[in-house]
């Protein structure tokens, strides 16, 4: 039996200009993705994918017949053909996958809901690069793209600065331990937010960004040195303003939330999954709870340090 772990992710910088080179602040988290191999006789995979909460929400068998991946008869669903995709992508790049007289039985394992936007396709993904032998980015630019920030967080246990440079990943762990992390806490929207659109936003809408990209660096420079939240505050305030002008986006603070006393900011894709808030616990439960908004995490629960 072999078992893969994967890590899910938050973008706290450089959502959306981290596709053109900007310096990214990326929050691995404590919740991840685990993937389960185990050898059968039969020339097949049976694949079992189940939620946080153990339930079996996937369920579908494949013939790996010489090494060759074919749909069964009820794999007409859109998850059994993107697992298809993903499968095929990483025998395309280790046509040795899958290979032998034996099959597989394959369990992958959440460890959050579907719906908090924490990666349950890149750790996905992960697991299966890691299972293939084969560069987990390379298996991410052939099936969903993006920048590969969270196949970066997905690998690493504490926080990183991610850069594309010359269309290749770099990936620096720094520290991320703030004395006043207990004024931070991830409030959920309620709501998923597609990625792939995200990025069709951004560059549909997108001015110049040169100039806006290096504030932005400096400020996932000054974040990572902030010591008050004062400062803090401060810096993702102005980060907001900044990823708003260049996606034509009104940020979630102005839009949603005009009389909350303290900071918001989106994380990876706006309008969707988590928004970081500041403040004092009471405070926010008190203000978003009646709202409607019950998944409030603290900072230290949710990210790895």
């Amino acid at each position: 039996m072999q078992t893969f772990y994967s890590h899910g992710k938050l973008l706290l910088t450089a959502e959306y200009v981290v596709l053109d080179g900007a310096k990214a602040l990326a929050l691995p988290t404590k919740f991840g993705q685990t993937l389960t191999i185990e050898s059968i006789k039969d020339q097949k995979l049976v694949w079992e994918s189940i939620d946080f909460e153990g339930n079996v929400w996937f369920k579908d068998e494949f013939t790996t017949y010489n090494g060759k991946i074919a749909s069964s008869q009820i794999s007409r669903n859109e998850v059994s053909q993107r697992l298809i995709g993903i499968l095929k992508a990483a025998k395309t790049i280790n046509p040795d996958f899958l290979k032998g007289k034996n099959g597989f039985k394959v369990t992958s394992k959440l460890e959050f809901p579907n719906d908090w936007g924490l990666g349950s396709s890149s750790t996905l993904l992960n697991n299966i690069a890691q299972w293939a032998k084969i560069d987990a980015f390379a298996l991410s630019n052939a099936t969903f793209g993006g920048s590969g920030y969270d196949i970066a967080c997905a690998q690493n246990n504490s926080a990183i600065v991610y850069q594309i440079e010359c269309s290749k990943p770099l990936v620096k762990r720094v520290s991320f331990n703030k004395a006043f992390q207990d004024q931070l806490f991830f409030v959920h929207l309620n709501r998923k937010q597609n990625s792939r659109d995200s990025i069709k936003t951004y560059r549909d809408n997108k001015s110049n960004s040169d100039q806006i990209i290096s504030k932005i660096n400096t400020i996932t420079s000054k974040l990572i040195a902030s010591t008050s939240i004062e400062d803090f505050n401060a810096l993702i305030d102005e980060h907001e303003s900044l990823i708003g002008k260049i996606t034509n986006q009104t940020p979630i603070k102005t839009r949603l939330f005009g009389d909350f006393k303290n900071k918001i900011k989106s994380l990876g894709g706006w309008n969707g999954d988590f928004v970081l808030v500041t403040g004092e616990k009471e405070y926010i439960e008190n203000y978003f709870k009646p709202k409607g908004y019950n998944t409030i995490v603290k900072f230290k629960d949710m990210i790895l340090i």
